[in-house]
């Protein structure tokens, strides 16, 4: 590499700063990258319980900058006002001879991006997003960032904690400030035209439709969405829902940390029972996760149908939509109620679909091997892929102790790669509101190999320093010891995961088959009553739905044991086989 080195200097964030800034010789060699080149610059001020407010910026002139920052800035803004009186905040300027306006706006929004995701920052002061697309040196901006990170991390560990812990948060994963692709860019640029048309009529109900499967990254483009429409200068009223409790601490904790107000995020039964339709209408309703709204009345719930619900207290909603990922009978739509769905979408050019595989870093051939087997009930020989590590396993012993050794893999690398765990199809009885008799947990069991573990985060953490609340399933360090279920992993990435298939899922006649009547979760397997009144039962669609999630939820491995003898056999032989794709 023949980058030039990083200039990293810290001053007092106060009037003194402006004197010193102004005593910098701009004829010397560093004065000049700091006076007349572009500058990228973090005000940080450390409260109580080490905890950081935190604003990152870039500019061409850093004594005009910063002089504004102190006197106009808190006439208009309380984040800077808080700032400019504070006796503890502190400014660093960060100086490179390759820093042009493209670059200095690329390194701002990575700063963004990863400030955002440390657990010491309880607010981050930005207001919009700078992702950059092509650019001279691009080729440059890994290396150069990376400089930057380590010599801030040098200085303040708290604040700047190893990169590598900080990738694989789901915080991170959900963060607005991803460069987006350009199939994403392009969706996301649609979306805010037909937002910014829609929102000065009062016309209620129009639909956008992003449909993508697992890993095609809906989440990154709607957390994008979000965080540019609750801009103040935007004037939208904007909220988010999902019908998911892991998802939603994630989204809670972004709305925080970005000051967009954690009271724009909820499930979509709070918010429909909070807003009745003739009170107050939103601009607009981003849903995640759209594929478990319900599609009938449950619990909180009265109404028929929550996606028509919120149309009816929003100008606009988009909702994120995967049919391959629904996993309850009051979730389910019909084929023809999804092409209604589309049909309306399509009929404003509202239906868009995300295509790339963004999640599972792993050959085409190891993708297809995947789909296979999760939607198209075959199972083929297994591919080499040095990119994707899929292991079969003989007893859930072996598997357990295989994602064991990856997590402590994983903790020596600071989560270089992300988190580890062991999920399982819902084949096991489990009630959040009752105890089992006979156990102090209720468990996953497989009594041929007399193997147990607890499953549905019932162990209590044991490090009471953490915030578990704002923490997924997966970050939360004892669930290296218990099963997750659907319920604790859709929507999220592991590193390894090491799926247990349980007693639901066989193979017969060449074919993977599923046993409804051997599946634990009873909103899978009870008959749904349709809009003509009659019943049916989508049981098998859903377990095959639920087995299509779980094999996706790996980045760089999948371990597998499966409970079936048939189907253990099948993924055994296939194992020994593989085959060289091209």
């Amino acid at each position: 590499m023949n980058e030039p080195e990083v200039l990293i200097s810290e001053f007092s964030y106060n009037e003194q700063v402006l004197e010193e800034l102004q005593e910098i010789d701009p004829t010397t060699s560093k004065g000049k990258l700091v006076r007349r080149y572009p500058t990228v610059y973090v005000v940080k001020d450390k409260g109580k319980a080490r905890s950081y407010s935190v604003y990152v910026g870039e500019t061409n002139n850093i004594v005009h900058r910063t002089s504004q920052h102190l006197h106009d800035d808190p006439k208009k803004r309380d984040d800077w006002k808080k700032l400019s009186h504070s006796r503890t905040a502190n400014m660093y300027v960060i100086a490179n001879k390759h820093f042009n306006k493209s670059l200095t706006l690329d390194i701002e929004n990575r700063l963004m991006l990863y400030l955002g995701s440390v657990e010491n920052v309880n607010a981050l002061y930005n207001r919009r997003t700078n992702s950059q697309d092509q650019y001279y040196p691009v080729e440059e901006a890994d290396h150069i960032f990376k400089q930057i990170w380590n010599k801030l991390h040098y200085r303040d560990a708290k604040l700047f904690p190893a990169m590598d812990l900080l990738k694989d948060l789901a915080i991170f994963k959900a963060s607005p400030f991803h460069k987006l692709t350009e199939e994403q860019l392009d969706a996301k640029n649609l979306i805010l035209d037909r937002v910014a048309r829609a929102v000065p009529h009062n016309q209620l109900g129009q639909l956008i439709l992003v449909e993508g499967e697992a890993g095609a990254g809906k989440t990154v483009l709607l957390s994008s969405l979000f965080y540019d429409l609750c801009d103040p200068e935007a004037k939208i009223d904007a909220r988010l829902l999902v019908n998911h409790d892991q998802q939603l601490k994630v989204y809670k904790n972004v709305a925080t940390k970005l000051g967009l107000g954690e009271a724009k995020v909820s499930k979509p039964t709070i918010f429909i029972n909070s807003e009745k339709e003739e009170d107050k209408q939103v601009d607009v309703i981003l849903v995640d996760e759209g594929h478990l709204l319900w599609t009938q009345g449950k619990q909180a719930y009265k109404g028929k149908n929550q996606l028509r619900d919120l149309q009816k207290r929003a100008k606009v909603v988009i909702l994120v939509f995967d049919p391959n990922q629904i996993v309850r009978t009051q979730q389910v739509l019909t084929h023809s109620q999804i092409a209604e769905l589309e049909d309306e979408a399509k009929r404003e050019r509202n239906l868009i679909k995300l295509t790339h595989q963004m999640r599972i870093d792993a050959s085409q051939a190891t993708v297809n091997w995947i789909d296979d087997f999760g939607k198209g009930h075959v199972i083929n020989p297994l591919p080499v892929d040095d990119k994707y590590e899929i292991q079969i396993f003989d007893s859930p012993q072996k598997l357990e102790a295989a994602v064991k050794a990856k997590n402590s893999e994983d903790i020596e690398s600071h989560y270089a790669n992300g988190i580890s765990r062991i999920i399982a199809t819902f084949d096991w009885k489990f009630s959040s509101a009752s105890k089992p008799k006979d156990d102090p947990y209720w468990m996953v069991r497989d009594e041929e190999f007399n193997w147990e573990l607890p499953w549905n985060e019932q162990i209590k953490p044991k490090h009471r320093s953490v915030n578990y609340k704002k923490l997924s399933w997966a970050e939360q360090v004892d669930t290296i010891g218990e099963v997750g279920s659907i319920y604790t992993v859709q929507g999220s990435d592991l590193n390894y995961a090491g799926l247990i298939i349980g007693p639901s899922v066989g193979f017969e006649n060449g074919k993977v088959i599923f046993y409804p009547e051997k599946h634990a979760n009873k909103d899978a397997v009870q008959n749904r009553t349709l809009a003509d009144g009659s019943k049916k039962n989508f049981a098998k669609e859903l377990i095959q739905n639920e087995l299509n999630v779980l094999l996706t939820r790996g980045v760089h491995g999948l371990y597998i044991y499966a409970v079936d003898k048939n189907l253990r056999q099948k993924l055994l032989e296939v194992a020994k086989e593989r085959k060289t794709f091209k």
